[in-house]
């Protein structure tokens, strides 16, 4: 049968139109179909809403509607419904700026603001450079310095008057600081061929996170000074720091030791066949990739280590949630301490948060293109 017979018996027609997929409506569908597309969501949906708008009611006429915002005596805030948000006014300073002196406070503020400021400038990655990362290391000498004193005509201000919001932030940042190289080391020690830093790595690690950070505090404030000569003194903040930062680092090894797993082997013969020595090829090959795999848990870490700072209180050391504590001692203004700590806690969610979303955006940015 010739080709021309065989089209003129198929009969070609064009396929049948078929529905168009439904589409996704707006947000007030998927209420409709997430909450109330049956009786019994219905139901619970409506008594949930219900409660939170009860709560939410009430919520609001505390904190705001029936609140005190500015008061001179706490017996205002005794006759009001609501909260009394004027001991954060009156009390401000002890809760940020703890024990230290009154007339010096400008000092650990203008300290506060540029690490701050710092932080801020290192969220934006354009502003990475050279420079910034020499910032940083120039920022420390010079918080030393507002915070200390004792030059260029600042009162000598000691370690055990410092307090509040920038005791917390100097703690967090010199533990991630030194505590983060601490990790790696300790990471690439635990992978090491030679035997004896390998057990050394796996020691230090293991014995750090078997211990609470209590436990690591107590024994760097009282044991570490016992194995120091007699006529040397070590400072109460200093040795809580070398417990903060020993135990970052326990912690952070075991998830930089995880990232380090999780490059594929193939970079690791790579950097091999290339001809790269070992500190070459962990510093431009292998550790890039296992620090970006591990940046969200990473971040983690450093915001716990960030609300760990405040076990140091324990030693009399008054970061921002003790000197809270001893701001909400006054006889007058003890009754509207949660009002206090709610305060704080907003400044620790804040923190926290933007580290978070921070992680997260710079994990995002960093895995462009990536397939593991």
């Amino acid at each position: 049968m010739s080709a021309a017979a065989v089209r003129s018996r198929v009969q070609v027609s064009a396929p049948a139109e078929r529905p168009s997929p439904l589409r996704r409506g707006g947000l007030a569908s998927r209420i409709r179909q997430g909450l109330f597309n049956n009786v019994h969501n219905t139901v619970l949906s409506v008594i949930m809403l219900v409660v939170m708008g009860y709560v939410g009611w009430h919520t609001l006429r505390w904190a705001v509607l029936d609140a005190v915002w500015h008061a001179d005596d706490a017996a205002v805030c005794k006759q009001a419904a609501g909260a009394c948000w004027a001991i954060v006014g009156e009390k401000y300073r002890l809760i940020l700026f703890g024990t230290f002196p009154y007339e010096e406070q400008w000092r650990a503020f203008l300290a506060v603001v540029l690490i701050l400021v710092l932080s801020i400038a290192s969220g934006f990655r354009r502003l990475w450079s050279r420079r910034l990362l020499l910032a940083w290391i120039a920022l420390l000498p010079i918080v030393l310095v507002l915070m200390l004193g004792g030059v260029f005509g600042l009162r000598p201000t000691g370690t055990h008057l410092w307090g509040g919001l920038p005791l917390t932030l100097i703690m967090a940042i010199v533990t991630v600081a030194f505590g983060l190289p601490g990790a790696i080391f300790l990471a690439l020690g635990r992978r090491s061929q030679l035997p004896a830093i390998k057990a050394l790595c796996i020691g230090i690690t293991e014995i750090t996170r078997g211990l609470p950070l209590l436990v690591v505090l107590f024994m760097a404030a009282i044991m570490l000074p016992l194995f120091l000569p007699t006529t040397f003194r070590i400072d109460k903040l200093v040795s809580a720091q070398i417990a903060m930062v020993v135990y970052f680092a326990a912690y952070a090894a075991e998830i930089v030791r995880g990232g380090l797993q999780a490059v594929p082997r193939g970079q690791y013969e790579a950097a091999e066949a290339a001809g790269l020595k070992y500190g070459q090829r962990m510093r431009k090959v292998i550790l890039p990739q296992g620090l970006r795999i591990v940046i969200p848990a990473l971040m983690n870490d450093i915001i716990r280590a960030f609300k760990n700072t405040t076990f140091v209180s324990i030693l009399g050391l008054y970061d921002i949630l003790g000197a809270t504590g001893a701001a909400t001692q006054d006889p007058q203004w003890v009754q509207f301490a949660p009002e206090a700590y709610l305060f704080v806690f907003a400044l620790y969610f804040v923190f926290c948060f933007s580290m978070s979303k921070y992680s997260e955006s710079l994990s995002r940015h960093l895995s462009q293109g990536r397939n593991y």
